[in-house]
């Protein structure tokens, strides 16, 4: 069914064509996947701070600290609620280009989990660098 925006000239057509270029939607493992593949410039929120359990008064201990020092630089959300993957599906949702997870493994050796929205891989980073690192890539 074919489906006509019109909007006037200016800052709302050039936003319709952005969002309607990064809409996407995927089977990642045999399930859907929506995700909003927005530039990390023009992305609502750049990076989300995800404790694995949000229950778990070490973790968040680790995690809030971040997310404050993170939300003085750029915009960026704090979500411990229900399980990992469907945080990690809301932040594809709104075009969060990175998730940065911290596990139990942070406590022992204080790496975090980096997840990249668009190629859905992971890696170790150290906490203490998290900002500076995301700092870089947003402006390369």
């Amino acid at each position: 069914m074919p489906h006509v925006i019109e909007p006037a000239g200016g800052v709302d057509r050039t936003m319709l064509a952005f969002l309607c270029e990064a809409y996407d939607e995927e089977i990642v493992e045999e399930r859907p996947r929506t995700l909003l593949r927005l530039h990390p410039r023009l992305a609502p929120v750049k990076a989300a701070v995800l404790p694995l359990v949000g229950r778990d008064a070490a973790l968040v201990e680790k995690a809030r600290p971040l997310y404050e020092d993170l939300r003085k630089s750029m915009s960026a959300e704090y979500d411990d609620a229900a399980a990992i993957g469907k945080r990690y599906r809301r932040q594809d949702e709104i075009g969060t280009p990175w998730a940065l997870t911290i596990d139990e493994q942070t406590l022992a050796d204080g790496t975090i989990t980096l997840r990249d929205r668009d190629t859905l891989e992971q890696e170790r980073i150290p906490l203490d660098g998290a900002k500076r690192l995301l700092l870089d890539r947003l402006s390369a």
